[in-house]
């Protein structure tokens, strides 16, 4: 994607992905983590944890758990904080045999 003939690269949209997930508005941050597929701007460890947060500040426990699975289908690395937001998002969705299994 360009804006006013600048192009926007990862950065970019990891702080708006970022600004997602502190208000919550998890379809927002989903819709930008596509645009960035779409525009093949290559996504990160950081991106992914921040549209998951965005998702389990939602109470999106099934599609935290879909942007979990897909980090590691893109060899994306998860670090402490996507294993934390996917167990936190299935401790609100009460899916407490899939927290166990992530934690194991």
């Amino acid at each position: 994607h360009e804006m006013n003939n600048y192009e926007l690269n990862y950065f970019h949209y990891g702080a708006v992905i970022d600004a997602c997930a502190k208000s919550g508005t998890w379809k927002e941050a989903l819709r930008l983590l596509n645009v960035m597929a779409q525009s093949q701007v290559k996504s990160n460890t950081i991106i992914f944890n921040a549209a998951i947060s965005a998702c389990e500040k939602g109470g999106e426990w099934k599609m935290t758990l879909q942007l979990f699975s897909a980090m590691a289908q893109r060899s994306i690395l998860s670090d402490t904080i996507s294993f934390s937001a996917a167990i936190s998002a299935c401790e609100k969705g009460l899916q407490w045999g899939i927290a166990l299994q992530i934690f194991r």
